[in-house]
């Protein structure tokens, strides 16, 4: 569950580190509880790159757009389980949905592949 104003480590190679969400593109928000619209994996937001490395092609500062693979929130599957991970993340994509970066660290959910992000699901290292 990821809201606006979240920071976000980046979990590609594209150059930037850490993401902080402007806006959910997705994601649902529930009557009568939180009303603030929320962003689970598989869901796109609007960032802002706080921190990145230098001489990459994204610079500290870039609007970038988003998907998210992981969350510290459970995600709660069809058969009754649930999936949480350590740390909140994401993946910076460019207009058609495909990754920016070559490469994915860390192990992303299996959501993404009914979300189809199949890009980033072959290019993840473990999908859990």
């Amino acid at each position: 569950m990821i809201q606006q104003e979240t920071r976000c480590e980046v979990a590609d190679n594209s150059g930037a580190k850490v993401a902080y969400v402007i806006r959910v593109l997705g994601g649902s928000t529930a009557k009568g509880r939180f009303t603030r619209r929320s962003a689970g994996v598989g869901d796109k937001v609007v960032c802002s790159v706080k921190k990145a490395l230098p001489g990459a092609d994204i610079k500290a500062g870039d609007k970038v757009r988003a998907v998210v693979v992981r969350t510290k929130y459970p995600t709660r599957r069809q058969d009754g389980s649930s999936v949480r991970f350590d740390t909140n993340a994401v993946v910076l994509i460019n207009e058609d949905g495909n990754p920016r970066g070559t490469r994915i660290f860390g192990a992303v959910a299996r959501e993404l592949r009914d979300q189809n992000y199949m890009k980033i699901v072959s290019l993840a290292s473990e999908v859990l």
